[in-house]
């Protein structure tokens, strides 16, 4: 069987000649693949990579190490079985409500303006408030708004609607009258009437002096906060005279440090009850009164803790009356209410000063032959004869001294005109 062998060779070779031709065809496809890789670029290459990294890890029963990567949070479909999640809704907090001050005028306060009584019974509002409260309608008397000046009856009643005001931040600037005494780029001094409050505090969030300088200035000093813009010193709502403005921070930090090395010299002018001696010097520390946190009182000894602090007040009596004096005063420390604590705990309130019984608590301890002039000067007195008359200090940038004085308020002038014909040469 030599054809069938010869037949059976021909095949095989022709079948590997196939498959070399085959395998030839692979060669030549894998070549073209991989010419298309390189032509691809780095780019190609990179983003193969990066989404082999991407891609879920095979599992093979063994725990998968954490990719150090965050892997971006998917989005959550709400499932059928689980009830929907409910937002908190938030409440705003009910508008606070005006408050209501209600008195009934008895004997004791009887023939007073109307103004000068709630100045003293509300204490934390200024006059310049309270009078503004009467011209709203806020104030009324016996069910009928009122003027100012309207003078009280025994049996009248009063209802002051307390609006509801900001309270705190920056002093905003109002249209307030000022007296301005001098002013240059770095300070000022101001010459405060009777009656306006120094500075926005509890109760007080406006119409007070430094809502009208910052009406004034475009710059003042904000070290003592921006409530109080270019404050170094204060006086008592009803206590005029002059003060010291500061401008710019390094001016107010001068100042504050002359005030505390008691640099600055401030000196006062007073009518007060009875006569003291020729002169004399206070040093009783001073700190809250046990019973009413408006008022200060007089403490045995210093207590940092309890706020109790060191004050010391110097007097001179400038001329005497039968039953009262005029003393000019002069501070080493400025505590509130300094001068009409001191002179009070002495036996000599300052006249017209009714929280510290200086008002008409004084008349039973005058001699009755002058009790109609002592209740006379009660009269022409709306708050304490007090005025901070002369001020004096270094100018913390051209180092001058400089020294400004103040004549007393018309209220003031009129009190020691009437006490005129009483007066009396020193024995």
């Amino acid at each position: 069987m030599p054809s069938k062998k010869k037949n059976g060779k021909k095949v095989a070779k022709k079948s590997s000649k196939k498959a070399a031709a085959t395998k030839k065809s692979v060669k030549k496809a894998a070549a073209k693949k991989s010419v298309k890789k390189s032509s691809a670029g780095p780019k190609a290459a990179s983003a193969k990579t990066a989404a082999k990294k991407s891609s879920p890890p095979k599992k093979t029963g063994k725990p998968v190490a954490k990719a150090s990567a965050k892997k971006p949070a998917r989005k959550k479909t709400p499932s059928s079985s689980k009830t929907p999640r409910t937002r908190k809704v938030v409440v705003p907090a009910a508008a606070p409500q005006p408050k209501i001050a209600r008195f009934t005028i008895d004997a004791t306060d009887a023939t007073q303006r109307i103004d000068r009584f709630l100045g003293e019974k509300m204490e934390n509002a200024s006059r310049t408030r309270i009078q503004k409260w009467m011209e709203s309608g806020a104030v009324l008397l016996n069910g009928e708004p009122v003027r100012k000046s309207h003078s009280l009856a025994a049996g009248d009643s009063i209802e002051v609607t307390v609006p509801v005001e900001r309270s705190g931040g920056r002093a905003e600037p109002e249209n307030i009258p000022l007296k301005i005494v001098y002013e240059d780029k770095h300070l000022a001094v101001v010459d405060k009437p009777k009656g306006l409050v120094t500075h926005p505090g509890h109760g007080v969030p406006g119409g007070t002096l430094a809502n009208a300088l910052a009406y004034r200035y475009k710059a003042l000093s904000d070290f003592g906060g921006v409530d109080r813009p270019g404050i170094v010193h204060r006086l008592d709502r009803d206590t005029s005279g002059l003060l010291v403005i500061a401008r710019d921070n390094a001016t107010h930090a001068a100042l504050s440090a002359d005030l505390a090395a008691r640099k600055i010299r401030r000196t006062y002018r007073a009518i007060i009850w009875r006569e003291p001696p020729p002169e004399g010097t206070f040093d009783w520390p001073l700190g809250r009164h046990p019973k009413d946190p408006t008022r200060r009182a007089v403490w045995s000894a210093p207590d940092a803790k309890a706020g109790i602090k060191a004050a010391i007040t110097h007097y001179r009596v400038l001329q005497w009356f039968q039953f009262a004096a005029e003393v000019e005063v002069t501070l080493d420390t400025g505590r509130t209410h300094q001068i009409r604590v001191h002179f009070s705990h002495a036996g000599y309130p300052v006249a017209g000063d009714t929280p510290y019984g200086g008002g008409e608590a004084m008349l039973s301890r005058v001699p009755p032959l002058f009790q109609a002039a002592a209740a006379n000067l009660v009269k022409r007195l709306s708050s304490q004869a007090l005025h901070a008359a002369k001020l004096s200090f270094v100018h913390p940038r051209t180092k001058k001294t400089m020294t400004f004085e103040s004549p007393v308020p018309e209220e003031y002038a009129a009190a020691l005109k009437g006490l005129e014909k009483f007066r009396r040469e020193p024995d």
